[in-house]
């Protein structure tokens, strides 16, 4: 979602989509759990992940706070400051970096 392939996992971080993977591919579990650390993890986990909905499920879910988070901020007065935290809610969703 906007990040190089695989930075996370070689940083050891468990995101959204390794979750989601997991769900799908428990013999995940033991490598988040020692954070990518042994040979060929990373790479293994990588693939998991492109062969999971992990990527689809976190942008749904994504989704989902967004739209929640303008609904909620809409309530608020109409004023400058409210139309930057719409934009910015947008943002977020579209961003590439």
């Amino acid at each position: 979602m906007g990040k190089p392939t695989s930075a996370d996992l070689k940083l050891g971080l468990a995101t959204g989509p390794v979750l989601f993977a997991c769900q799908q591919f428990p013999e995940m579990n033991a490598m988040i759990m020692r954070r990518f650390r042994l040979p060929g993890d990373v790479d293994r986990a990588r693939q998991y992940v492109l062969q999971s909905d992990g990527v689809q499920q976190t942008t749904y879910l994504a989704q989902r706070y967004c739209h929640e988070a303008v609904r909620e901020i809409s309530k608020l007065r109409p004023s400058p400051e409210r139309d930057a935290l719409i934009q910015l809610s947008e943002i977020v969703l579209t961003r590439d970096k």
